[in-house]
């Protein structure tokens, strides 16, 4: 059912926090050989992993095409339900919906509680810089998922994706200028145009605009989930590195700026925590020579600096999911600030997280929560 033409906060619906409860998860399942090296066998198993810790938690829907059902549900514990879904990536952040709920007490019991935003998906770009020529099926992966939930449908008109928003669920939105103002994805509107439909569509009073994303996140134009997140309102963690001389350092400097002179939705100045991230790494000669360069997928070239960052975790019901690139220093650095940061979760880390950012993302990527209400 789709709900045409009056936006969600009108009708009192707000996108919950990622720390509000879940009623399940949603992964996609990795298969294309032009994006995912060594026909994307080492990243289907850190996928697994990645679905199995969540599972322990919360709910797991993993949804795999017809050639991959079979293997993933070979790969999967018997308590992670396997769909079959046709997909042209497994990217589901961004292709799936963005769910928003009502609490409004006054509702009747036959009106809606929970409900998703299907945004326009262009491969983060289109023809000018995006990831993949063709995404015909990934633009049906957000009304798959609300059509096997039975639940209603706000569609879109605007180019955006999941991982390009953090909200705090108290009518704060973090998102950077470098992707939602980037030419590549809605060319005619403004920037207050576009804020304007980030607080009708989610239910937000107020967007902070960082300028940039993480250095080297070219695939997605600089998302705020490999960034900048929330931890509770009032608290955001920040991708952080120490060295001057690295190209992120001017980044997180300006973000740390913004953030210390901002306030939120409430008035309330921002405890920043700094998350530094990893290496910085870079893709191998080995790791490259196994991906299929066949002009189709933006290519994977050996010695690109990998967007890798502690920040893209994904919060379930009790639990922090982190990824783990194999940089043993900053690796156990990330569980130990999240643990602080997360004091009523068990903080979970991910090994071999370095496949998933091969390809272009990390967990928080990978994944969509389903509010329960």
């Amino acid at each position: 059912m789709e709900l045409n033409g009056t936006p969600p906060a009108s009708l009192g619906f707000h996108m919950p926090a990622e720390w509000e409860p879940h009623s399940r998860c949603w992964i996609g399942w990795p298969e294309r050989p032009d994006n995912w090296r060594d026909n994307a066998v080492p990243a289907q198993h850190v996928f697994a992993r990645v679905a199995s810790a969540i599972s322990k938690f919360e709910p797991v829907t993993v949804c795999a095409s017809s050639a991959q059902w079979k293997n993933a549900r070979s790969l999967l514990p018997f308590n992670v339900r396997v769909v079959e879904m046709s997909l042209n990536d497994s990217w589901f952040r961004d292709t799936g919906p963005t769910f928003v709920v009502s609490r409004n007490p006054s509702k009747s019991d036959t009106e809606p509680k929970v409900a998703g935003i299907d945004w326009v998906f262009n491969s983060w770009g289109g023809l000018d810089g995006g990831c993949y020529s063709d995404w015909s099926l990934d633009v049906l992966v957000a009304k798959k998922i609300l059509e096997i939930e039975m639940i209603p449908i706000f569609p879109q008109t605007i180019v955006l994706e999941g991982g390009s928003i953090h909200v705090d669920g108290e009518g704060t939105c973090l998102t950077t200028e470098e992707c939602l103002l980037n030419k590549n994805r809605n060319p005619s509107l403004s920037k207050i145009q576009i804020e304007d439909e980030l607080k009708a569509y989610l239910g937000v009073r107020k967007v902070i605009w960082l300028p940039r994303g993480l250095y080297g996140d070219d695939d997605t134009n600089g998302h705020i989930d490999n960034m900048c997140c929330f931890a509770r309102p009032g608290v955001v963690l920040l991708s952080w590195i120490d060295d001057e001389t690295d190209p992120q350092y001017e980044r997180s400097v300006e973000a740390y700026s913004l953030l210390s002179s901002e306030t939120d939705a409430n008035g309330r100045k921002f405890e920043i925590i700094k998350l530094h991230v990893p290496g910085p790494l870079h893709m191998t000669k080995e790791e490259a020579a196994g991906v299929v360069q066949d002009g189709d997928a933006k290519p994977r070239l050996p010695g690109t600096r990998l967007a890798a960052s502690y920040v893209n975790f994904y919060i379930a019901n009790g639990a922090v999911i982190v990824p783990q690139f194999g940089d043993e220093k900053w690796d156990h650095e990330a569980l130990q600030v999240l643990s602080k940061a997360f004091p009523h979760h068990e903080v979970v880390g991910i090994e071999g997280a370095r496949e998933i950012v091969l390809g272009g993302g990390n967990i928080h990527c990978i994944t969509q929560q389903q509010p329960a209400i």
